[in-house]
């Protein structure tokens, strides 16, 4: 058998290419936009690309099926569930692919979604029983998905239910690999570990546990997630459901910020000390760049990248367009970077905070802040500035503040696009003025 595991970090979403080597024969599960990296793997193996399995309708990232489809000739996989618009081969339950000796088997496990399906593989030159499963967004490591993103939570967290039940019957010893890792808004408390074992998740998993405590208080937890839903969430999921979304065309340069946004994607001190004016930063360098920007951008906005080189613009629109943010007008090799943004430390808020002469803003999510936050400080998720900013318009400065500086410095390039007076916290955050001995404000419920 031909295996390989593909990790795109920034989304926390996996992919797959499964092959036998004695036929020749590979298929892709759940590829990203940007196929060239199964080809070349397809390539390097000496197995051809055969066809394309979707566990479900993605809602976080564009997939590639459409690219394989049509540059290809590749036929995409996918549960009648689904409803697509394009021509498909439908996945049935209890189904086998083979492609040699190796046998997909597709096991249908709706909860995240209606049409979902994992995939347990069968190396037959081993045996008859499956090696591994592919499970997609249903049993994740650590955690199981989210049921809310495609029905309504109560009912979706029953389907989900009946789903983590069929696959905790394989053996203890089947090795485990997820459509997500950390990173995903797809599950909460999902490990940074790329694959696992059933045996480990049957014993260590919170979900898995609440699954042996009975469907009530399973479907109890899983129904009340708080946790923010991924951005451009209704655009992704037609864009995968649709007609085939094909290659994008090549980035060139623009020699102006005319006629839509400017999005800088060089680190946040480089944005402090010089950018255009009514630019937003996101820095293609840090975590989940994609996700960040597809919060501070709207899909039909023209944008322009302002890199520090060509290649992080290159990286840049590769990231922009897996979230479905396609009108990219190009990049600026140059630009007049007037305008300055003034970050502040942790020990110049303690001055200011007794001085009494800023707002403070916390740009954390909700979970986070009801942990402990500053006495006195405003709330708005960094990824709700950009809609909220006529409203947090004040005479004086606003502090914006995260866990690290990283979404405090996307919060304050945001306002400052909005004609706002804004500094942020970089190198530290709330952890860290409460580790200086600064007080900080559980959020505590009636009756607690």
């Amino acid at each position: 058998m031909q295996f390989r595991q593909f990790v795109t970090d920034d989304l926390g979403c996996a992919s797959y290419l499964i092959g036998d080597e004695s036929s020749g024969e590979a298929v892709v599960v759940d590829p990203a936009y940007a196929i060239e990296q199964y080809l070349e793997e397809a390539e390097k193996r000496n197995v051809r690309i055969t066809g394309v399995l979707e566990t479900h309708t993605h809602a976080d990232h564009v997939s590639g099926h459409g690219r394989f489809a049509l540059e290809h000739g590749v036929p995409v996989h996918v549960h009648a569930a689904a409803e697509p618009e394009f021509e498909f081969e439908p996945l049935v339950d209890g189904q086998e692919l083979s492609l040699g000796e190796v046998v997909v088997q597709v096991i249908h496990t709706p909860g995240h979604r209606p049409e979902h399906c994992c995939f347990a593989v069968v190396d037959g030159s081993r045996g008859d029983e499956p090696w591994l499963v592919i499970t997609g967004d249903s049993l994740l490591i650590g955690d199981a998905a989210r049921p809310d993103l495609a029905s309504e939570a109560v009912q979706g967290a029953h389907g989900l239910y009946g789903s983590l039940r069929r696959l905790l019957e394989l053996a203890d010893g089947v090795e485990l690999y997820p459509g997500h890792v950390a990173g995903s808004l797809c599950g909460a408390g999902m490990s940074s570990k790329a694959s696992s074992t059933i045996g480990f998740e049957r014993r260590f998993n919170h979900a898995v546990e609440l699954v042996g405590r009975g469907e009530d208080e399973f479907v109890l937890d899983r129904s009340n997630s708080s946790a923010p839903r991924p951005p451009n969430m209704e655009r992704i999921v037609a864009l995968n459901r649709g007609p085939f979304v094909g290659a994008q065309p090549t980035l060139g340069a623009v020699d102006s910020t005319d006629g839509g946004s400017v999005l800088d994607v060089r680190t946040a001190r480089e944005f402090a000390a010089g950018h255009l004016p009514g630019s937003f930063n996101v820095p293609v360098s840090g975590s989940s760049f994609p996700t960040k920007a597809a919060f501070v951008l709207t899909a039909d906005e023209p944008v322009a990248i302002y890199p520090s080189s060509l290649a992080e613009a290159e990286e840049a629109a590769r990231g922009l367009r897996s979230v479905g943010l396609f009108e990219l007008r190009g990049y600026l090799p140059q630009a007049e970077t007037t305008e300055k943004l003034d970050p502040i430390d942790i020990e110049e808020l303690d001055r200011l905070l007794a001085e009494g002469t800023v707002d403070v803003l916390d740009v954390r999510e909700k979970s986070e802040r009801d942990e402990g936050y500053i006495e006195g400080t405003r709330h708005v998720p960094y990824r709700l500035v950009r809609a909220c900013a006529d409203d947090l318009r004040s005479d004086r400065p606003v502090i914006t503040i995260c866990s690290s500086g990283s979404r405090a410095a996307v919060a304050a390039s945001v306002l400052a696009a909005a004609g706002i007076e804004a500094h942020p916290v970089l190198g530290g955050g709330v952890g860290d003025w409460e580790e200086r001995g600064g007080k900080t404000v559980p959020f505590r419920r009636c009756g607690s």
